[in-house]
This record gives C-alpha cells, structure tokens and sequence, in this order.
C-alpha cells in the first residue's frame, strides 16, 4: 500500500566521560547527558530528536525515523502525511496509509474485514483460507463450493 522514501536509524549511544562534549543538532548546546542519540550523521539530546508533527520522542518509539520534505517524522505521522492509501476489498472502504492490512494477491483488506466472506469466521495466525472469485473463503465453505460444483477436493 505504500512506499518509504527514506527511512534512517536512530543510535543510542554512551557519553564516554572522556570525550569532548558533542553539540547537539536539535538545540544547539552541549550534550552533557548520560546518552544521546545519533540520527542522520548528526548527535542529539534524547528530548531534541522528536517527531515535527506529534512531537514524539523518536528514540522511544522505535529505532527508525522517515523524512521528507525537510521534515523529520515517525513512522506513523510519516505514513499519514505521504503515504498512499487504497479500498478495502472487501467492503471498499478507504484504508489509511497507516493502517497494517492483509493482502490476498492483489487484495488488500482491513483486517477487521479478512474474513470467510460466506460465513463470517475471521481468521486466525495459521488458519488456511481460499481465495475464490475474488472471495475469502473458510476452508469449509471452499469444500462445500467444490462439492456442489461436482468434484471434492483431496483430502491428504
């Protein structure tokens, strides 16, 4: 569903006691912290490195940071600001960038909506499921289907 144009490390390193102090590329001032952070060839204070829409601390979300447009961002506001969205398939409904998705060959689906589209059952992290004309089926109702249509399927 969408495409990451840049996305970088964040480091947390220890301030070596020994080693000159290092400017901070948020604030400006000397990093006199225990930690600090490294993050596009530059060092931070943990508190300077924040997200420019959310104002997250983006050392505590993760170890990732986005940017575009002069911006620096967390995933999520990344996402919801240049993300490409699309529609459900099964109910058509526009996804958020943002949102995590199934897919189905080309489907893409909430995934509140990947479920068996005959009877409802939702799915769960190993469960089989068919893709039938275009519809999620259980693996009851794929067997069904094949059985009315005049072949079973193999049963191993």
């Amino acid at each position: 569903l969408f495409f990451i144009d840049k996305t970088l490390c964040i480091q947390m390193l220890s301030v070596q006691p020994d080693t000159k102090p290092k400017g901070c590329a948020g604030c400006n001032r000397k990093i006199k912290d225990r930690y600090l952070l490294k993050a596009l060839d530059k060092y931070w204070h943990e508190d300077c490195l924040k997200c420019a829409c959310c104002d997250c601390r983006l050392g505590e979300v993760g170890s990732t940071l986005y940017t575009k447009a002069n911006l620096i961002l967390c995933r999520r506001d990344y996402l919801r600001l240049f993300g490409v969205t699309g529609n459900c398939a099964a109910c058509s409904k526009l996804i958020p960038a943002f949102e995590m998705v199934m897919r189905a060959k080309e489907n893409v689906y909430h995934l509140d909506c990947f479920a068996c589209q005959l009877c409802n059952q939702r799915f769960c992290v190993g469960d089989k499921f068919f893709l039938k004309n275009n519809m999620i089926l259980c693996q009851t109702d794929y067997e069904e289907g094949l059985m009315k249509e005049g072949y079973a399927p193999q049963v191993r």
